[in-house]
């Protein structure tokens, strides 16, 4: 059966992340989702991707983890993801470490949702380069996969090197939470098909990279049923559900504006309503 959930900046001037996790698994709802950025550069010199000046919310997030954290403290059943993780602004040890906690703390109920980011000079900050961000993406996957499923790990790369170590608790799911990746170029199929457990795109942008993801699995062995398919960012719009669940999309997450619970509630009970409607049918 297909999963429903919501997403949004969580901010400090929004409702509350703890009381919106309650309210989302009060409605029946599956799935809780936060963005993140650490910081935004003053400079503003990378252009807003969707045009225009950069929303006030891009800079006042909690850090995603530790709201996600308090989330899963106050639920028991939703689950509590990254929409998306900026994996190249975090210390691998660091980050699978908190990934492996928040997941032993909800009961394995966290998916990692992943990219790299479009903001040059805030991956800078932290000391990448924005041409390698995706090579830097790869092997800290790759690196965690080996902490969430080894007892000593150890990762050799160009941009990630640690000798045998010990990391743990390990995840409460098998190898590690799911990990869906957040991009839509060209580039992302083979992405994907090596690393990741699904594909998490934004509602509008997912036109005809199926077929070539599909492509991408099979090269190496993999096939597109094995998958998830979310999509983030979805309308309140029935005949559109209808048509990604035919295409084989089975996590559906609407968008909630980073407003207050006058604003949030009212959308929340509008979502329940739909994703009710598309199970009973």
């Amino acid at each position: 059966m297909a999963k429903f959930g919501a997403l949004i900046f969580p901010t400090d001037y929004a409702m509350h992340p703890v009381s919106l996790a309650k309210a989302i698994e009060e409605r029946g709802l599956d799935s809780l989702f936060f963005p993140e950025h650490t910081h935004i550069p003053a400079s503003r010199i990378t252009p807003y991707p969707a045009g225009g000046d950069l929303p006030k919310e891009y800079s006042h997030t909690f850090d995603p983890f530790v709201a996600l954290a308090a989330c899963a403290g106050a639920t028991e059943r939703i689950q509590l993801g990254t929409g998306i993780c900026l994996v190249v602004e975090r210390d691998v040890l660091t980050l699978a470490k908190e990934i492996a906690s928040i997941d032993r703390i909800s009961g394995g109920r966290f998916v990692l949702g992943i990219g790299a980011g479009w903001n040059a000079e805030e991956m800078q900050n932290h000391g990448v380069e924005y041409k390698n961000r995706w090579k830097v993406v790869r092997e800290k996957i790759l690196a965690m996969r080996e902490l969430w499923t080894k007892e000593e790990a150890e990762f050799h790369g160009e941009f990630v090197d640690f000798d045998p170590v010990w990391s743990n608790p390990k995840p409460s799911q098998t190898g590690g939470p799911p990990v869906l990746m957040g991009a839509t170029s060209k580039w992302s199929y083979d992405r994907i098909a090596e690393y990741c457990d699904g594909w998490l795109p934004i509602a509008g942008l997912e036109s005809g990279h199926l077929p070539e993801i599909e492509k991408a699995l099979k090269n190496r062995g993999r096939e597109l049923s094995e998958m998830t398919l979310a999509m983030f960012g979805v309308p309140a719009d029935e005949s559109f559900i209808e048509s990604k669940l035919e295409d084989g999309f089975n996590h559906l997450i609407f968008g909630l504006p980073p407003e207050s619970e006058e604003t949030v509630l009212p959308l929340l009970d509008q979502y329940a309503d739909i994703a009710e409607k598309m199970r009973n049918k």
